[in-house]
């Protein structure tokens, strides 16, 4: 077992306050297991539209959040589906990164708060393949989270979210066995 804290940013592909994506992302502290840190990105709202002319001069928060993904060992993002597709917010946050290639090879799970917005994940997991991702498939989840009376809603399945952490944690650990075997052999 290794010993590393493997660092873990998490995107919510909603500016809405009331989020239930976020919310799943902030449910995810209580279930993190030892050795797994979950931050989760403040920012995406800052983001100016999504505009090739600027990217020689990286406007700072673009700067912000393309160091944030680098410095990760993982990327989980929760993504709400508007109309059948990515949220503006989190395609307008991926279009900055597609030139950067900060993606390349980065681990990724898709989470999401309503299991009925499949068309969103799709587009999603497309747009991330094109940029190289890597898939934590094993740590992907699906839980549908509901507020009731305007209170913030509760973890319908705290186990199935520590499942799904312990599972990208271990992901994180054999992708870094493989990277160290495959420097050790000749």
């Amino acid at each position: 077992m290794s010993s590393k804290t493997w660092q873990v940013l998490a995107l919510a592909g909603s500016l809405r306050r009331f989020s239930m994506n976020r919310a799943m992302l902030e449910m995810a502290a209580d279930c993190v297991p030892l050795g797994l840190r979950l931050q989760l990105f403040e920012g995406l709202a800052d983001l100016p539209l999504f505009n090739p002319d600027l990217e020689a001069a990286e406007p700072h928060p673009v700067a912000r959040l393309r160091q944030a993904i680098a410095a990760a060992d993982a990327v989980l993002i929760a993504s709400p589906e508007y109309a059948h597709g990515v949220s503006g917010v989190m395609k307008n946050a991926l279009d900055w990164m597609v030139s950067n290639g900060v993606f390349v090879h980065k681990p990724v799970v898709l989470w999401n708060a309503s299991p009925r917005a499949s068309m969103a994940l799709a587009a999603l997991r497309e747009t991330l393949s094109v940029m190289t991702a890597d898939w934590v498939d094993e740590a992907a989840l699906s839980l549908l989270i509901q507020s009731k009376d305007g209170l913030p809603p509760n973890n319908p399945d705290p186990q199935a979210m520590r499942h799904a952490l312990q599972a990208l944690q271990a992901g994180l650990q054999a992708r870094q066995s493989g990277v160290q075997a495959a420097l050790l052999c000749p």
